[in-house]
């Protein structure tokens, strides 16, 4: 399925090929021509599997691969050589290894979390009436307190101690925000997701992480060298790190969807042991949204305009590669408005 300039590959019996300057998608339905032109990312869900030849002709071209596993997690992501210059990468990993210049963008990352966690839980409020409505104000005034505590953060232990405390109260309002919804949510839940918000949760995090590897790639940082996220092999440390300003965002597209009823109960599968997955029809309905959630429009606070979403990780990646090369004194995070 093509949506937009990426392509998704969502049949796990799915092969992918290439055939003079096009992909080539083969399933048990038959297959399916794509040419490169145009397509800046490939993304493969579940067993679908990618010839050499394909991952060739998508690095020449500067194509990003990625492969999710079912529940979202990044499986592994490969392109084209890396752009930027090796004195942007020494940067980073100056800072990095630098404790107090780590912890600072660290606080950044975790202050934007917070702060457009509180915008996500007002809105909620807003729409909400009585009871509910003065509980989802009160949570958000209590997030917004544990926001004032992470400029007296001592380490990264403690940041992420702040986060976890202020994550709890926020996982809260998700469930009260879904209290008439078909789907209910208790808790957060991953490595299995539980229920199925959890799965699309996760689904929709793995999604964000790989647009935010592309970004980072784009502009020569390294995706695996953080700052909240310390390195550690396999992971994508500074990807996540830029997560954490748009996870509310994810967050309150997934509520919206299933307040909408544009996911309910048929979209998920229980596999043993208690996994709750997106299934063959969910994954596509999921993604369709998805693509037309990139499309919106978000107000950049620093940079005093409209920013549409599909644009906002390469957006990130440059203040922040620009704050690392000494050009912008300081980091400034997503900020939802």
């Amino acid at each position: 399925m093509k949506v937009l300039s990426t392509v998704y590959v969502t049949e796990h019996r799915a092969k992918v090929g290439f055939r003079r300057g096009s992909l080539m998608v083969t399933r048990e339905s038959g297959a399916t021509r794509i040419p490169m032109e145009g397509i800046d990312s490939l993304i493969l869900l579940g067993r679908a599997q990618v010839t050499s030849d394909a991952l060739a002709g998508c690095a020449e071209r500067g194509i990003r691969v990625a492969s999710l596993r079912r529940n979202g997690s990044l499986r592994f992501v490969c392109g084209g050589p890396m752009g930027g210059n090796v004195h942007l990468r020494t940067a980073q990993h100056a800072v990095a290894a630098n404790e107090d210049q780590s912890l600072d963008l660290a606080r950044r990352f975790v202050a934007a979390k917070l702060r457009n966690s509180c915008t996500v839980v007002d809105r909620w409020a807003r729409d909400a009436s009585g009871t509910l409505a003065s509980t989802l104000r009160r949570r958000a005034e209590l997030i917004s307190e544990r926001l004032s505590r992470i400029a007296s953060a001592r380490d990264g232990d403690h940041l992420r101690g702040i986060e976890g405390d202020a994550a709890r109260l926020y996982f809260a309002c998700v469930g009260q925000a879904l209290a008439e919804s078909p789907l209910r949510f208790v808790s957060r839940t991953r490595r299995p997701p539980r229920d199925p918000v959890n799965a699309a949760l996760s689904y929709c995090y793995g999604l964000l992480s790989t647009e935010l590897i592309g970004g980072l790639d784009a502009v020569g940082l390294d995706y695996q060298v953080g700052f909240l996220h310390r390195a550690r092999s396999g992971r994508p440390s500074l990807a996540l790190d830029l997560a954490e300003e748009f996870r509310p965002v994810c967050d309150r597209f997934v509520v919206t969807l299933v307040r909408r009823r544009q996911l309910g109960p048929g979209d998920f599968e229980r596999v043993p042991g208690g996994a709750v997955y997106l299934n063959d029809v969910g994954r596509p309905r999921l993604l369709e949204r998805w693509e037309e959630h990139r499309e919106h429009s978000f107000r950049h606070a620093v940079l005093e305009r409209s920013i549409d979403r599909w644009a906002l990780p390469t957006v990130q990646a440059t203040l922040l590669a620009r704050h690392l090369r000494g050009d912008l004194p300081v980091y400034a995070p997503f900020i939802l408005s």
